[in-house]
């Protein structure tokens, strides 16, 4: 582990929680992340951030300056479903997306509580298929409450009988809105990053009256026999580490390729802080590594 980790943990626990704590309204979150994304999170120079539309929405491109790519990761933002947008996690998938050799989209989904459940869901699903329109691999992934959505955007393509994606990856995923884990008690006071004081608000913020145990909503209840090969990796002091570890048993159990990985004491999706945190970036080069395996991709020259 780097010197810098317990550095970092140490100040998301004296800054990032508290804030978290207290804010009082969604804007407010939002607005600060935006912020601080602008002034520590920064892509790679060989991709280029653009903005243009996906389903009649708009949407973040990362692409390669010099080598095109017909791979292309489709992700979705975390935030609570409530925060968060393209800008705060577009420089983490621009690097996700050179390791890869790939271009990445992200889309500007509807957040609760203006757009509640299953808005999100919607609006995933018509990226999915305009993405599937285009030619090339499609592998979809997420961090946090955007990693639940990417597993029940799976759920939803089995389900339906849909053509499915070459591979799935979630980052910290939140999939189950019962919170019946331990972990959201035993680690409250571990977890570095989220107060477990808010959960509840998230929650039924984005529900809506919604049942919390909704597969649709909550993943861990989904039925996944037949989907392509899932990557989702933790750190074993989060708050929501055990939907991380139930999700992958679950995967496993249905006869699903599953690689979970679980890292120590490195706070929730960690990887968003590839500009500084070496674990960021070794965790990113793992996952591009991983996606080349499943879709063929080349590794890009340097």
């Amino acid at each position: 582990m780097s010197l810098l980790r317990p550095l970092l943990n140490q100040y998301l626990r004296l800054t990032e929680k508290p804030h978290l704590r207290r804010a009082a309204s969604p804007e407010v979150l939002r607005r600060s992340f935006e912020t601080k994304a602008r002034l520590f999170f920064h892509a790679p120079w060989s991709m280029q951030l653009t903005w243009d539309r996906l389903a009649d929405a708009e949407a973040l491109w990362a692409t390669p300056r010099r080598q095109p790519s017909d791979l292309t990761i489709l992700y979705f933002h975390g935030g609570g479903y409530v925060f968060g947008s393209p800008r705060t996690h577009g420089a983490m998938l621009a690097a996700l997306a050179r390791h890869a050799g790939a271009q990445a989209v992200l889309p500007r989904y509807p957040l609760a509580p203006e757009h509640p459940f299953p808005a999100a869901l919607h609006h995933a699903r018509a990226a999915y298929d305009a993405c599937r329109a285009r030619d090339g691999a499609l592998v979809i992934g997420g961090d946090s409450a955007g990693g639940g959505l990417a597993l029940s955007l799976l759920a939803t393509l089995l389900a339906d009988g849909a053509p499915l994606p070459c591979a799935v990856f979630a980052l910290s995923p939140l999939t189950d809105l019962t919170f019946s884990g331990a972990s959201i008690r035993d680690n409250a006071q571990s977890e570095v990053e989220l107060p477990v004081e808010r959960v509840d608000d998230m929650a039924n913020m984005y529900l809506g009256g919604a049942a919390r145990d909704d597969p649709r909503a909550s993943p861990l209840f989904a039925d996944f026999t037949g989907a392509p090969p899932v990557w989702i990796t933790a750190g074993d002091t989060e708050l929501l580490v055990d939907d991380s570890r139930r999700m992958a048993a679950r995967l496993q159990g249905q006869g699903v390729d599953t690689t979970y990985v679980e890292e120590r004491d490195l706070p929730h999706v960690w990887p968003i802080f590839q500009n500084t945190l070496p674990e960021a970036r070794a965790t990113l080069s793992a996952l591009a590594t991983w996606i080349r395996a499943q879709t063929g991709a080349r590794a890009p020259t340097r």
